[in-house]
């Protein structure tokens, strides 16, 4: 058996994370492949990952629309917490092996796997980032009183003038906000509407993701587009209309999905945190975990480092 199709195997069997699964690998990837370790007889990582080329050169980086790219470390039931961060440790240095030999890594990682050092060992120059990750073991009550007073009186008024309603036709609006909102910092999207499409359509067959939106007396105020697994729900992309004056939508949208993600069981939301110092203070009202991940970098090619000179 390959070790795609036995990755495959394993997601049937394990809880894996959304952005794991092969369904979504499939949509997002070209082609993709994937590494498995062993632990004696049993699994003890998998980590899945593009095959992509670019001007004849070999690399690996983050798929579109993909916050973060595994890899999974399986653990024993009965393993003590002493031993947790060397089988960690052992797993993902056994995981490094099987990837593909390449002179570009642009790779985002999950936030559990903290290995700098082994990542560094292998000329990976390690960069974090960030998200905001809130407890939704909490109630409701408790969820409210750790937002911070301002983004609880948001809501609260939001909810005497908005309605919220799930339409996953409205993803062409969507698009658009989200680019209007870009637009504004001066970037642009590196993707179609067509990706979004398609990344919507796997996510209803599989019962993975909702599109909420807010209305008032005037039309669409802002739509969240969120998504989740068996453990933890993610805030995948939002846009509030160029009109909007205020952040009061996207406040009680968010609040909305984090109460819709609670109902699913789920025990995070993930509010998918930026580096912009705009979105990073709209997200920390929301009283979530401030929460690092790395991202793998590395860039040995003369051929792409003189491709990202020219054109940035």
């Amino acid at each position: 058996m390959s070790n795609k199709s036995l990755y495959k195997k394993i997601c049937k069997e394990k809880s894996v994370p959304l952005f794991m699964q092969p369904w979504w690998l499939d949509v997002v990837c070209r082609e993709w492949d994937a590494a498995v370790a062993y632990n004696g007889d049993n699994v003890s990582g998998i980590w899945a990952y593009p095959v992509e080329q670019k001007m004849g050169v070999t690399m690996l980086r983050t798929p579109m629309l993909t916050p973060y790219l595994g890899p999974l470390v399986l653990y024993p039931a009965d393993i003590k917490k002493s031993k947790l961060d060397s089988f960690e440790h052992e797993t993902v240095a056994e995981l490094m092996k099987q990837l593909p030999a390449t002179k570009v890594w642009h790779l985002a990682i999950s936030p559990e796997i903290k290995q700098v050092g082994l990542f560094k060992q292998h000329t990976l120059r390690p960069q974090v980032q960030q998200t905001f990750i809130v407890d939704l073991c909490e109630d409701e009550a408790t969820l409210l009183a750790n937002m911070k007073e301002t983004m609880r009186r948001n809501i609260k008024a939001a909810e005497k003038e908005i309605t919220i309603s799930h339409s996953a036709t409205q993803l062409n609006e969507l698009f658009e906000f989200h680019k209007a909102t870009l637009s504004e910092k001066g970037k642009e999207v590196t993707y179609a509407l067509n990706d979004l499409k398609r990344i919507m359509d796997a996510c209803i067959a599989n019962n993975a993701a909702k599109l909420w939106v807010a209305r008032n007396a005037e039309g669409i105020e802002a739509i969240v587009w969120q998504v989740w697994d068996a453990h933890t729900s993610y805030y995948f992309m939002g846009g509030q209309n160029p009109k909007a004056t205020n952040y009061k939508a996207m406040s009680l949208l968010l609040w909305h999905a984090m109460k819709e993600a609670k109902k699913l069981g789920c025990k995070n939301f993930d509010l998918e945190g930026s580096m912009d110092p705009g979105v990073e203070r709209f997200f920390r009202g929301f009283g979530g975990e401030r929460t690092l991940y790395l991202v793998l970098l590395k860039n040995d090619s003369l051929l792409w480092k003189a491709k990202k000179m020219v054109m940035g």
